[in-house]
């Protein structure tokens, strides 16, 4: 056994002693990867949000059918003499981990500090042109222009404690691209149902029941031992012999064996989420390939090529064992601007694929560096090497570069890629998510994962319209209008939608969530 393996069993192995002294209320919940840190508005990355979500509270949240929910705000509405200004009204009664009592100064810190300079999670805030407290409990967000869908930006966006954050120095937000460390990326101060109480990262992390928590309801699970386990096999290993309780990242290649197997129960569900694969724009050769005169994924006729010889139905199939829905379009039915039209996608052609490459110049082909995560998405390091396969059938010649996506995420965000696998998942329920990060010209609050750095003017000024347009019609034949223009440029690779598999122990139950951010709270145990 190598030392990795042996650090995991040593990790699960602790784990089992803990649960063995415990209540029945202790969850052993396993994923493949852990958040990328604790400092809750630096990183726009799902298991960042589902872990934090434990801990940090938002003003809103979704219920597993996509509606908004009530969560540190009771209520929000328009102003009623000023459609550009959100009033919203806060929980009284509410404290933070450490006995601080919860308001409206705390809000306005924690928005201003997400649409920061250093947050990731400012494009979400792009329209806020002030947040003002008007009482204790009252919370107004001046807008640039009225912006009639912004409460469903704010679903991630966390309330930390104004002065617990002066204090420990961590006004600022921590810089994930640059290394940059700071108190908050492994110490929290949230409002949450639970309480950190140790992190080793990579490891394991231990959050137990906060019993001052305003809800009503307490929940049975009162202990989480969160465990990173970044090997497939070691994982479901772990659940096989009892060592972990849920696994919240199923491969897609066990399913059929746990579903049949005595004392194990696999939960289903589509996600809210597109695989899709990016790639650089611009003049400028792309640094891993041995064309040194000019960017072969500039030419659009090579982007055509590419799409024409992936095969998205075979990925579904033979990868994914059918847990993945084909798609032509970087946008999950959930959200608002999809259409069948959309979802389209040609047929493989070879032939043609070929043809377009030598029309392009490159008969011979090209060599690429494709940058893959190993451990962020269903099957991502798999999706890879198949199309690696695929492209390689038209002169492609790719060479894989799999990484962590504790590594592999700054490589996108600080444009060091030529050729990248990523998900997107669109929490706000609408296209202006996917535009104003994967498609927007990289400046100021936009572009944040744009990591090609695809750019159109144009295209720009449509995006930042829908911000600010209280003409929902109008609003909608925008997203149309720049979905057509992303899908005819081929901005994106889409390749699926994920479908996700959750597995647990029989006498538990928890539905999949949409958005991949299950919460502990919602499981229940049978006798």
């Amino acid at each position: 056994m190598n030392k990795v393996m042996m650090g995991l069993g040593a990790a699960l192995l602790s784990s089992t002693m803990i649960v063995s002294a415990a209540s029945a209320e202790t969850l052993r919940w396993a994923r493949a990867s852990d958040a990328l840190t604790l400092d809750p508005h630096s990183q726009n990355q799902g298991v960042t949000h589902n872990f934090a979500h434990h801990i940090y509270e938002t003003l809103v949240d979704r219920d597993s059918e996509g509606t908004l929910q009530p969560r540190l705000a009771t209520e929000w509405s328009l102003k009623e003499d000023d459609p550009t200004v959100w009033v919203f009204k806060l929980r009284e009664g509410v404290t933070f981990h450490d006995g601080a009592e919860f308001t409206a100064e705390d809000v306005v810190f924690s928005l201003d500090r997400a649409r920061s300079e250093k947050s990731n999670m400012r494009q979400l805030h792009v329209e806020v042109a002030e947040v003002r407290a008007v009482d204790d409990y009252t919370v107004e967000v001046q807008m640039t222009g009225p912006a009639p869908l912004y409460p469903n930006n704010l679903t991630n966006t966390f309330i930390m404690d104004k002065d617990w954050s002066e204090a420990n120095n961590v006004v600022e937000v921590q810089d994930y691209a640059a290394g940059e460390d700071n108190y908050a990326v492994r110490n929290t101060n949230g409002t949450g149902p639970y309480i950190l109480q140790s992190r080793e990262v990579d490891v394991r992390s231990v959050l137990t029941l906060n019993e001052n928590h305003w809800a009503e309801e307490t929940p049975q699970v009162t202990e989480i031992v969160y465990l990173p386990i970044a090997d497939n096999a070691t994982r479901i290993a772990a659940l096989l012999s009892g060592e972990v309780d849920l696994v919240q990242d199923v491969p897609v290649q066990d399913i059929d064996r746990l579903q049949n197997t005595a004392g194990i129960k696999i939960e289903t569900g589509p996600e809210n989420r597109v695989i899709y694969f990016g790639y650089r724009f611009g003049d400028e050769p792309l640094a891993s390939s041995n064309i040194t005169d000019r960017n072969p994924f500039n030419d659009p006729r090579v982007r055509e090529a590419m799409e024409l010889a992936v095969d998205r139905d075979a990925i579904a199939q033979v990868v994914m064992r059918g847990q993945a829905i084909p798609t032509g379009v970087a946008n999950p039915p959930f959200v608002a601007g999809w259409t069948e039209e959309l979802n389209a996608y040609p047929a493989v052609d070879l032939d043609r694929a070929r043809e377009l490459m030598a029309e392009a110049g490159y008969e011979n082909g090209f060599t690429v560096t494709l940058d893959t995560p190993n451990n962020r998405y269903v099957n991502d390091e798999a999706i890879s090497q198949a199309v690696v396969g695929m492209l390689g059938r038209i002169g492609i010649n790719v060479t894989l570069a799999s990484r962590p996506v504790a590594q592999h995420s700054p490589l996108v965000t600080s444009n060091q890629t030529d050729f990248y696998l990523l998900g997107w998942g669109v929490p706000t329920f609408d296209s202006a998510y996917v535009f104003n990060d994967l498609v927007h010209t990289k400046e100021g609050s936009y572009g944040a994962y744009n990591g090609g750095l695809y750019s159109n003017p144009e295209l720009d000024e449509k995006i930042r319209s829908l911000g600010t347009e209280t003409d929902l019609d109008a609003r909608a034949e925008t997203v149309a209008e720049i979905w057509e223009t992303v899908k005819a440029e081929r901005v994106l690779l889409p390749i699926h939608n994920q479908v996700l598999a959750y597995a647990m122990r029989d006498n538990i139950t928890l539905p999949v969530h949409p958005e991949n951010q299950p919460l502990m709270i919602d499981a229940t145990f049978s006798n």
